[in-house]
Parts: C-alpha cells; structure tokens; sequence
C-alpha cells in the first residue's frame, strides 16, 4: 500500500513518528550511573515524586556507600528520632542537634516523607537483587544514589487585596543502583609490619621532611 504524498497527509504522517519518538523518549530508563558489571548490580528508580528535593537530597547523601542492611537500619533509626540525617547543604533554616555531632556538623533534620520514600525504593531494589539471584543482603551496598530536581508543579494562592502568590511544589527524581561489596583486606599485623612485609608510608618514615626527601 503506498504513502500518499500529498502535504497534508505528509503532515500527519511526520507529526505521529514525531509523537511515537517522543514517547519512546520518555519512556526510556536512563540510569546517570553506568555499573561495571551488571550481573553484580540491581537498580530501582522513581520519577516526579511528590517529596521535596532538599530534604530526598539531604537522606540520598546520609547513605551513600553504606552497606545496605546498615542503611535499612540507619533509616528505621531516623524514623524513631534515634540519629538525624546532617544537613550539609540547604541548611540555611535547619536547626543544630546534638545527634548531628556523628557527622562532624551542627545541624540535622528528620525529614519523615522523604526517609519513607528512601525506605520505599531499598526495599524496591532489595526485590529487584533477589530476582537477579543476589539474594545475601550482607553482600550488597549503595553504591550509587542520584537525585535531581523534576519539574516544579505551579499552583496559585488567594492573597488579600485581589493578590495572587505563587504556590508551587519541588519532586524530584531519584536513581538507585546497589552492587556487590568490594573484598574488605584485613589490615597488617605488627609482625608483619616489624618482618618488613609491609612498607611504612613515607609520611611516618621521615615526618614533616617527606616532602624534601630526595633519593640519590
């Protein structure tokens, strides 16, 4: 059967492989992280999530290479106002809290919605590892948790005086991926440092000379 190659239905023709292309677009799954080995890694992903960036910013960071039963718990720990998330950065209005001294900062935060939604997607992941066949969870760590700011949703509110205020909402998206821990080396022992086995950093060796140090 062949194109009619009038213009208009030309027109429609370009307009629907441009609409197809679209929406294939959108649909595609893009990870910002790229794992070595996908055999050895499981992903979960959320898009437009109606939590505020900031915080979802704040927790992603707070769990970033831990290993993924401790984050479980860290998390179940928050949630019971036990240990607080640090706020690093956007922390202009958060207040300080003595639980915040773990991190080495001052202030700290319990950003109940957005700890939920991290709970959400470890446990998302969690499933995804097991129909991979990574089902030891002691194995596995965050290794990578991205999250970027979506669209803004814009509202209106009413103001006295016949004004109007701007009434808007900031979701995010937010990319999971965890792996297989690395090998943890055990750390020398005397013997074997005193055996001359292992060599002692240059730093130790000659102090604050290391760097004038020269070798002839």
């Amino acid at each position: 059967m062949g194109l009619n190659t009038t213009g208009t239905d030309v027109g429609h023709y370009l307009k629907n492989v441009l609409y197809w292309y679209l929406v294939a677009l959108a649909t595609m799954v893009n990870y910002c992280h790229k794992a070595s080995d996908d055999s050895n890694t499981a992903k979960a992903k959320g898009s437009d999530l109606r939590v505020h960036f900031k915080n979802t910013w704040q927790v992603a960071r707070a769990i970033r290479g831990m290993p993924l039963a401790k984050a479980k718990t860290y998390l179940d720990q928050v949630m019971d106002h036990k240990r607080c998330i640090p706020y690093i950065k956007f922390n202009h209005a958060a207040g300080r809290t003595p639980q915040a001294k773990e991190f080495g900062v001052t202030q700290g935060r319990w950003p109940r919605k957005s700890v939920e939604l991290i709970q959400g997607l470890l446990k998302n992941v969690e499933s995804n590892a097991e129909n991979k066949g990574l089902s030891d969870i002691n194995e596995l760590k965050v290794g990578s948790i991205v999250v970027q700011r979506a669209q803004k949703i814009r509202r209106r509110t009413y103001r006295a005086h016949g004004r109007v205020g701007a009434y808007q909402a900031s979701p995010c998206h937010v990319n999971m991926i965890v792996e297989k821990r690395d090998e943890v080396v055990p750390k020398p022992t005397a013997q074997a440092l005193r055996q001359g086995r292992v060599k002692t950093p240059a730093h130790k060796r000659f102090g604050d000379r290391s760097h004038r140090c020269t070798y002839k």
